[in-house]
This record gives C-alpha cells, structure tokens and sequence, in this order.
C-alpha cells in the first residue's frame, strides 16, 4: 500500500512537524512518503505530482492558513481516482467533524486530535479487515450514511513517540528552512480564543532525547529552530536546563525562538540569559494581546501587565535576545479606544516587532462557543477572522487594519529607526495616532493596492509628513537620510531625496577629508582610506543637526554637520561619521 502523507504549508521556508510525528509512528510496519507544497502553488501542480507518486491513501495536515487550498485539491484527486482513499487531520478539522464531513464529502476519514496513533491504527484496518468502527480519534460517514465520531480515547505517553526529526530527505533543506521542535504538548492557561486552551494539562518529552534531537539538527546544518511549545518557560527549572544546554552547545549563526509567558519569568532567569547567552541566540515571542483588565477576566486569561512589563524591558536592556510582541484587535469589550491604549502601552517598551493581529473565531474555542454573548460577526471560511462585535465596528477594523500595514513595513521591518522613533516620539500625540493617521493616508493614496521599493517608502513617508505640515520636517529629512544611507550594503546610485548638494559644493569638502580624514574622528582616519576608495564608496551629505549628540543622548542641537557613509565593500556594512560644518574651511560654499 502506497501512502502519502502531506501538507500545504504558509510559505516554503516553514517545516510541518505533524506529517513527520505521522511518519515515524507508522514506521516500520508502513513506509509514508512525505509530500510538501505552499499555499501559493497552483493547485494543478500539487495534484499533478501527488497524482505521479500513485499513491493508494493521502492524508493532509490541515490548518486556518491553508483549508480552503487543501480542500480544492482533496476534490480534484477524488475525480481523477474515486478509488483514493483521502484521510485529514489537524486542529481545523478536528472540531466539527460531522460539518467537515458533510461539507467535503471526498473526504473519507477524519483524524481527531492527536494524529501519530490513530493514523497508524487507520492504515491497519484500510489494509487489513475495514473495520473502522473500532477505532477511536477518527470521524467517518459509513455506507448508510451514519456518521461515525469517536474522539482520542486517551493521550498519548509522549516518551512512546519515535523522533521526527532524523529523516535524510529533511537534511538537505535544514539550513534553509525553520526546524519546528516541541518539547511538551499542552498549556497550563484557558485563554477562550486559543485552542490550546481545550488540553488541560502539560505533558513533556524526555529531556535528554530532545538534546540529542538538537545536537542532531545542528550537525546537519538546521540554523533556525524554533520551539513550538506553548509556554517554554511555565516549569522555571525546565527552562533554565534547556538554556543553559543551547548556550553550552549551540553551533555558532544558530538562532533558538521560544514563546514565552513573560509575567511569570523571573528576574534571576533574565540576569543569568543577560549575562551569558551569546547575543542573537535566543529570540522571544510574547503573547501580549491586550492590557485591558476586563478583557483578560472575559477571554480567562491571566496576566500581570507590571510584570510583563519589568520582564520585556529587562530583557531589552540585556541587548542579547530580540523580543516579537503580539497584540490581538477584537477582544470581547475591546473598543477602538481601549485597543489605542493597548497598542500605545505595548509600543512603549519598543519591541523589536510589534505584531498586531486580528481575532480570528477558531472552531473549538470558547469565544467562538459564546460569540453571541458579544455580537460577533465573522467569516464564514477560514481564518474566521471577525468582521465586528457589539462595539467594535468594521469601519473600527478598517482603520486598525491601516495601522498595521504601515506598522509592519515602517516598524517591524526596521527600515526607518531614528526617523519612526522621532516622530512616535517628538511629533505625534502618541504612537497609535502616527500609524493611524500616516496608514490613513497610505490608503486614500491607493498604495496599499501596488508594490513598493525602499526608495518608495521614503518618499511616501515624507509626502505624507509633508501634508500634514508637521513642525521640524527639516530635522525628520535629516535623520530620513541618515535612515535611508544605514539600509545599504553597497553605495547606492540615486538617493530617494531630490535636493542633493551639487559636485561643485561636496568636492571641497572631499578635498578636505581626503587630506585631514581626522576631521571625521579616529574611527574614519583609521580606516586608512585611499582617495579612490572615498569617492567609490563613500557618501556626502549635509545635516541640520549634530548627529552625534543626538546618538549620545537622543537630543536634537541645531548644529549644520556633514555626513559620510561609508559603504565597506568588504563586511558589507555602512559605517556613519560626521562632524559639524564650523570644523571646515569650505563652510561659505553651504
């Protein structure tokens, strides 16, 4: 028998770690062939090679992100072979089987809940006797059509499951992709949005052999492994066992993400990663969602906010681990003023990434249970994402959702950190009231609708800055400029500005710094660079203000300085210098 197990993941460089659970549990009595493919490949490309594998039974892994995809493939394989036998699993198909069911009717087994012993036990009976009735974690629509739905008897003893991680096809494609690894199945917390919050309890894999799956993975080249439990740290000793391990062991460029529960994370666990991890080798996801008090009492999610807060700004001034915070717009209770105060508090500890997210109605959760109690509307089809509740409108959404457009891209993305820390700072109300009033005007300009190169996203910034007549736009062109150059490997050919300084005026100033390269302080004179090198790979500009003051302590002195960028063609980096313009002989030619 023939079978393929697959998916449709997000995008190429994600991993699906259920298919391989799968694999290794049916091993050796059955040989799965795995089978991956995006969401953005044409569904005939899909079919077409699952088709060439001939495969008697597929099975596919199913989520929020890529359903409706599967779904379209599923009914092309059945006409072209009726006789395929197609089995599905995953978290959205294992709420409302008898829907599922009734909705796809190609679909001839669904696998509910834990997958590794119920697909193996399925196989059996499709090879063996067909006696599927017998089985549990499997919904099904027998030939008289009676359903059949008998959930996951008991979990599984995690210590019983084979590694799925030591496949030889996975190992040419490790240091290319993200290495999903869990090392506990479960979450202590009942956040009512969250299907996590239906598995009462944690149950965790053995330690050693999760260390030696990672020794594992890093020998054959996987550089960014990323733990998918759903709160790392809830056991402290736990944690700091496995921290110590990855800093001990770890192979240089390899990047470990956890998503941690930051309230209950102790400030001894903070000082010992601050004081020895390597910096970049750890990298925390932190589910914030909202600091509206009666919105956590309603979804029962617990979270000290004060706590929250010392752990993400302790962590911060450690330099050594990049935080990505998540928010979530459409809580119950959460209006479009209470989430401004909820994105304005989370802002303010100035995470690497701040993403904002939509609720999205997941099958199976207790929000979706109760959505009447709040007037939810939502999509009918996956991600189920909400459409407004009793007091958030659509127009509400509307306008968040312009927030995080030019959230991600002006943020996150990290094109613009002096100019974006300047003005959520120094020239708008609040944070919120700068996303929200520049991703208003993003989408009356249309360009949310075209694609955009960073010479672009300068250019709408400042024509945006522009029509809002804001105060100082000459310091906010400065410090764009300063943004723009830093973005740079190599000297770029045409700035973003149009009101460049002629040759005429610069060539003086390079005259000078060729000849006294002190002017630009020790750094730039120790470069020992040669006139060629400066005019190949340097830039020249003008700034209003004493760059380095506002390095040193973030003030603004109106002081008109030069700047050169410095473009090393060796490590690929721009390196800034600069010096007022009175330390120049050439000052009148400004």
């Amino acid at each position: 028998m023939n079978v393929v197990i697959s998916t449709l993941n997000a995008k190429y460089i994600h991993t699906n770690l259920a298919i391989r659970y799968i694999k290794a549990y049916a091993a050796p009595e059955f040989n799965l062939e795995m089978a991956e493919y995006t969401i953005k490949d044409p569904a005939m490309n899909i079919v077409t090679d699952l088709h060439r594998r001939k495969p008697d039974v597929i099975g596919f892994s199913c989520y929020i992100w890529n359903i409706e995809e599967t779904i379209q493939v599923i009914k092309m394989l059945k006409k072209i072979n009726p006789d395929i036998i197609i089995f599905v699993g995953g978290p959205e198909v294992s709420y409302d089987v008898k829907e599922w069911l009734e909705r796809v009717s190609e679909i001839d087994f669904i696998i509910i809940g834990e997958g590794e012993k119920a697909v193996k036990q399925l196989l059996f009976e499709i090879e063996g006797e067909k006696n599927y009735e017998e089985l549990n974690g499997i919904g099904f629509v027998k030939e008289d059509g009676t359903y059949i739905i008998k959930p996951q008897r008991e979990k599984l003893h995690l210590s019983e499951l084979p590694s799925p991680y030591r496949f030889e096809e996975d190992i040419p494609h490790l240091g290319k992709r993200i290495t999903y690894i869990e090392t506990s199945r479960g979450c202590p917390f009942s956040c009512q949005f969250c299907l996590s919050s239906i598995e009462v309890g944690v149950r965790y894999f053995d330690r050693e052999r999760i260390k030696e799956d990672i020794r594992y993975l890093m020998a054959n080249g996987a550089r960014i492994i990323k733990f998918v439990d759903r709160t790392f740290n809830i056991s402290r000793s736990y944690a700091m066992e496995m921290f110590q391990f990855l800093i001990d062991e770890h192979v240089p460029g390899t990047v470990f993400q956890f998503e941690i529960t930051a309230d209950i994370m102790r400030p001894e666990v903070i000082d010992f990663l601050n004081n020895e991890a390597p910096s970049g080798l750890f990298r925390f996801e932190i589910g914030v969602q909202s600091t509206n008090d009666r919105t956590n009492d309603l979804v029962m999610r617990r979270q000290n906010f004060q706590k929250l807060t010392r752990t993400v700004t302790m962590v911060k001034e450690g330099k050594k681990i990049d935080q990505h915070l998540d928010l979530i717009a459409g809580l119950p209770e959460e209006d479009y003023h209470s989430f401004k105060k909820t994105f304005n508090e989370v802002f303010a500890l100035r995470p690497e990434e701040l993403q904002l997210g939509f609720l999205k109605m997941l099958r199976g959760t207790g929000l979706r249970i109760r959505a009447n109690d709040h007037n939810y509307v939502y999509m009918d089809h996956a991600p189920y994402e909400i459409l407004g509740n009793n007091i958030l409108s659509f127009d509400d959404i509307i306008r968040i959702k312009q927030v995080e457009d030019v959230l991600e891209k002006y943020w996150n993305d990290h094109r613009m950190d002096y100019t974006i820390e300047y003005l959520v700072s120094q020239v708008f109300k609040t944070p919120f009231d700068f996303f929200q009033d520049f991703g208003t005007y993003w989408d009356e300009q249309g360009w949310i609708r075209i694609g955009h190169q960073l010479e672009d996203l300068f250019k709408r910034l400042y024509s945006f800055l522009k029509h809002k007549e804001v105060a100082n736009l000459h310091i906010i062109e400065g410090l764009m400029k300063i943004d723009y150059l830093k973005n740079h490997k190599h000297r770029p050919r045409k700035p973003w500005w149009e009101d460049r300084t002629t040759k005429d005026v610069r060539s003086p100033y390079y005259q000078e710094i060729i000849e006294k390269p002190s002017l630009l302080g020790t750094a730039f004179e120790e470069l020992q660079l040669q006139e060629k090198d400066i005019y190949k790979h340097t830039i020249l500009e003008f700034l209003p203000f004493d760059f380095t003051a506002y390095i040193e302590n973030g003030a603004i002195v109106e002081r008109q300085s030069a700047l050169v960028a410095y473009f090393d063609p060796k490590s690929l980096q721009c390196r800034l210098y600069t010096a007022p313009i009175e330390y120049f002989s050439e000052v009148s030619s400004l």
